[in-house]
């Protein structure tokens, strides 16, 4: 028997009640429908037991996370609907809850297990969701556009939910380092110290949607890796969610060389505005030239975000309206 132990962050406030029920009602309704050990704490449903009926249990809670965010409170008649739905459907395709890539929307309705201050993350704008089902739908995805519109933590989210639920086996962080010329042997530290300024960002939003303790325990086995992306060259990245932030700072021999480390079953975001290139050779930007070269590409997807999408600070759509396309900041 093949066993499989998963955690899942639930909502916090009322809408905890919506996913627990009544005295824990739905954890006890699906522990014994299942068979699977289940504990609640500190916003944490972890399951263990056989493989397949931990996946069950997985996506019953998924559906209650969902329908508590929604506030809507589901009866026990329907938990056990679920409950049913989930098993028949592991029947019939029972190596169907652990996905491979390409995905399609069988796989992954687009809902995303990631929780940030017990709030499910979700897109917050049409170009946002379009973000998000190119990732579902394509294997190499660019997102262009100004900053603050989510494309940084979208693809992190995105990259969380498909590590969690087995779709892709490690994640890869990787950025141009272009202030310090690429020449990252001035700065102190091993190379993950040296790189970590430069993924600040990303690593912002790892903080965010995952426990510290599991975030160091990726970092340190590899399972979340963090590479400078002139250390790229010569791998072939399989089964990984290659996340390429500032993409606008990587030239046209750093992109094709980034472009070709993928692998079988993974995934790459490329993310970055050309308006914001640091790039001593405005017209090598790699961004540009690939957005040009493989815009009509099959299996390729783009989307273009626009200062409609910002979701930061209202001020910072303000700034970038009042800075104008043709400034660099």
């Amino acid at each position: 028997m093949r066993c499989l132990e998963v955690s899942i962050r639930i909502i916090n406030g009322p809408e905890r009640l919506a996913v627990l029920g009544p005295a824990d009602r739905n954890i006890k309704m699906i522990r014994e429908a299942l068979g699977v050990h289940v504990t609640a704490r500190e916003g944490k449903v972890s399951l263990s037991g056989e493989r397949n009926a931990v996946l069950i249990a997985r996506n019953v809670l998924e559906a209650l996370n969902a329908a508590g965010a929604a506030k809507q409170t589901l009866g026990r008649q329907q938990v056990f609907d679920l409950i049913t739905e989930e098993s028949q459907r592991m029947t019939a395709d029972p190596d169907g809850a652990i996905g491979s890539s390409p995905l399609n929307e069988d796989d992954w309705d687009g809902r995303l297990n990631v929780y940030v201050a017990g709030r499910q993350v979700r897109p917050r704008t049409e170009n946002q969701e379009r973000y998000l089902q190119a990732i579902r739908e394509h294997d190499l995805i660019f997102g262009v556009g100004p900053a603050g519109t989510g494309k940084t933590y979208l693809a992190v989210a995105a990259a969380v939910h498909m590590l969690k639920t087995e779709r892709v086996k490690r994640i890869v962080l990787t950025r141009p380092a272009v202030e310090a010329g690429e020449r990252l042997g001035f700065l102190p530290g091993d190379i993950r110290a040296k790189v970590n300024p430069y993924l600040r960002p990303l690593f912002d939003a790892l903080n965010e949607m995952m426990e510290f303790n599991t975030l160091r325990r990726f970092m340190e086995t590899d399972v979340i890796e963090v590479s400078p992306l002139a250390f790229m060259r010569g791998r072939t990245l399989n089964h990984a969610f290659v996340i390429l932030d500032e993409a606008q700072n990587a030239t046209r021999g750093q992109m094709k060389m980034f472009l070709t480390r993928m692998g079988h079953g993974s995934k790459m975001i490329v993310n970055g505005d050309p308006s914001q290139t640091d790039l001593d050779d405005p017209t090598d930007c790699g961004l540009v030239d690939a957005a040009a070269k493989l815009r009509v590409t099959r299996g390729v997807g783009f989307i273009g975000f626009t200062r409609q999408d910002v979701v930061r600070h209202t001020l910072v759509q303000r700034i970038i309206e009042a800075y104008g396309d043709d400034d660099r900041t």
